[in-house]
């Protein structure tokens, strides 16, 4: 089932001996364009902090209630490392959060042979044939260490959304699977351009993002993406709609 990222905002996050707080954002990265972690307000219980917490760690998030249960008690949260929420978060900040739980990360690798890791599901990318972007290498690739690639829903949402041949819209939201967490569609409000109407981008279709002009690229024309099957926010995505679109933009799943 696909999610609006936005929506789970305020989402409780349940210990097993308590409320830890609400999502407050969720970080993803930008080389598989998949979320990594939940960015959690811990509120009133432990005031003026935010802790991350890997989506390996969540159970089956509850809709009607709107809450996530988690594996973890209070005092394990309470002492995790402490984490700037406001600067790119680095894999050392990773690791470091990995190993305080004793977790496999996600990139693979034991950091604690004898834990019981809890492995986040590999999920296959998308490919556009004959793309060589970096933005599409596997959901297990590797950044350097010293290069951040996790980023903010929160702040990706709003950037502006160039084609190879002008503006379309801006990002208003994005939709994620909630079983690999992978983002699979970028939802485009293209008012400014197209009034009235909103369509979907696959990260495929992205080039490039400068995250400090809060721009994205694609590789696609204006008339390509006026062209694409309709997108309606009022019906469910489901997989007929994903075979049309995926065959519209050339789009194709890469083997695992």
């Amino acid at each position: 089932m696909l999610w609006n990222a936005s929506a789970l905002s305020g989402y409780a996050i349940e210990a097993r001996d308590g409320l830890l707080g609400t999502v407050s954002d969720l970080l993803f990265d930008d080389v598989g364009w998949t979320i990594r972690w939940l960015v959690v307000d811990t509120g009133n219980w432990l005031p003026g902090r935010k802790v991350l917490l890997p989506l390996s760690a969540l159970g089956q998030p509850d809709r009607a209630l709107r809450h996530f249960p988690v594996e973890l008690t209070r005092k394990q949260v309470k002492g995790s490392p402490d984490v700037d929420i406001d600067q790119p978060v680095s894999r050392q900040v990773e690791v470091h959060v990995y190993s305080y739980y004793g977790w496999d990360p996600y990139w693979g690798g034991s950091l604690n042979p004898t834990s019981n890791a809890i492995a986040t599901p590999f999920a296959a990318p998308f490919h556009l044939p004959g793309s060589t972007l970096r933005d599409l290498g596997g959901a297990d690739a590797r950044p350097d260490v010293d290069d951040p690639h996790l980023r903010s829903v929160a702040a990706v949402t709003g950037s502006h959304i160039h084609a190879t041949d002008g503006e379309v819209g801006h990002v208003e939201d994005l939709l994620v699977d909630d079983t690999a967490w992978r983002i699979r569609y970028v939802t485009v409000d293209t008012k400014n351009w197209w009034p009235g109407e909103k369509t979907l981008i696959s990260p495929s279709s992205v080039r490039a993002i400068n995250w400090e002009d809060r721009a994205i690229s694609l590789n696609v024309s204006r008339q390509k993406v006026k062209d694409s099957p309709p997108y309606d926010p009022s019906i469910t995505v489901d997989g007929a709609y994903d075979e049309t679109f995926l065959t519209y933009y050339g789009i194709r799943w890469v083997a695992a």
